[in-house]
């Protein structure tokens, strides 16, 4: 009892914290594949899914029944030792970023005073596990998809942390706790509404989602840098974009949108929790919405986008929320 007694506090609450976070990912995977399914038919005058329960809910639980019982196949000329770490690599560092996501005052895993920083690190991880897989898949379709990849996550990574900068230089703190907290009266996307603006178009070309999907234009480079892989190795680099996408809204929700902050609901013990997610599924659905209706942009306008809009646009926010602390 003695030696339990003196073990860290976070000893049993990580574990706790991880459990949760996978059981949400996949929950939310389960989700956001139905969701996406239904609504890209709906804007197409189509009804998705309706076969396999009732409006086709089952069908996304079924296909990943499919995927897991299908081969992985190594083509013989791949790198096969990084062929099979690559899906590894892009589901990881996504799910390690919601352990220090505030999701309500009282449900966090840890609040660590530099989390905006952590979620960046882990965050910028993912186009390594897209360069490996490109690379390793000795595929030219896999291989421009992962250069591809490597420049537009290096383009819009800067005006990602140049727009979240000007938060943090108001608030003082790299803590999400602290950012969330601060936003009780008003809310960051008041405050610095062309921050978020900026934020949310990068997020999108951050997790690859149309229209800036050009790593995996499957148009142009027959899916890119996931080409070679199947069953579940496929499931994993899928897995790994629908929780890239939580991770952003999530963030954006925390950073920008008052996090767990909204008015009481009956439900109060719930009410935070409630607000957190109805917000981040709102973003989520925007990012649907644009895929379904806007074309992929070419290579070359993607990038200066990035490198002649966003990142000036960013840098002279940034310094006049710099002047204004300051003042």
């Amino acid at each position: 009892m003695d030696f339990i007694a003196n073990l860290p506090p976070h000893f049993f609450r990580i574990p706790i914290a991880l459990t949760l976070i996978l059981t949400l990912v996949f929950v939310n995977a389960l989700i956001m594949v139905y969701l996406e399914r239904k609504i890209a038919g709906h804007m197409q005058y189509r009804l998705g899914p309706m076969e396999v329960g009732w409006h086709g809910v089952l069908q996304t639980a079924i296909d990943a029944v499919k995927l897991m019982s299908k081969q992985l196949i190594v083509p013989d000329a791949a790198h096969r030792k990084l062929f099979r770490i690559a899906p590894l690599l892009a589901f990881t560092p996504a799910v390690l970023p919601f352990v220090v996501m505030p999701f309500a005052p009282k449900l966090q895993g840890i609040d660590l005073n530099i989390g905006l920083i952590f979620i960046l690190a882990m965050a910028s991880l993912n186009v390594m596990a897209i360069f490996v897989a490109g690379w390793a898949s000795n595929n030219k379709y896999g291989l421009l998809g992962a250069m591809r990849s490597v420049s537009q996550n290096i383009a819009y990574e800067i005006p990602i942390l140049l727009s979240l900068l000007s938060v943090v230089f108001v608030v003082n703190s790299f803590s999400l706790g602290d950012i969330v907290g601060f936003q009780g009266k008003i809310w960051f996307i008041v405050l610095q509404p062309l921050a978020f603006l900026i934020y949310f178009v990068s997020s999108v070309a951050e997790t690859n989602r149309a229209p800036f999907d050009l790593p995996e234009a499957e148009s142009e480079l027959t899916a890119g840098f996931h080409t070679e892989y199947s069953g579940m190795a496929f499931a994993l680099f899928f897995l790994g974009e629908y929780t890239e996408m939580f991770i952003v809204s999530s963030l954006a929700t925390a950073v920008f949108l008052g996090g767990w902050h909204g008015f009481p609901l009956p439900f109060f013990e719930y009410s935070a929790i409630v607000w957190f997610l109805v917000k981040t599924y709102i973003l989520m659905f925007f990012m649907i919405w644009f895929r379904w209706t806007f074309p992929r942009v070419r290579f070359d306008q993607l990038l200066n986008f990035s490198w002649k809009y966003l990142i000036p646009f960013s840098l002279v926010n940034l310094l006049i929320t710099a002047v204004v602390v300051k003042l």
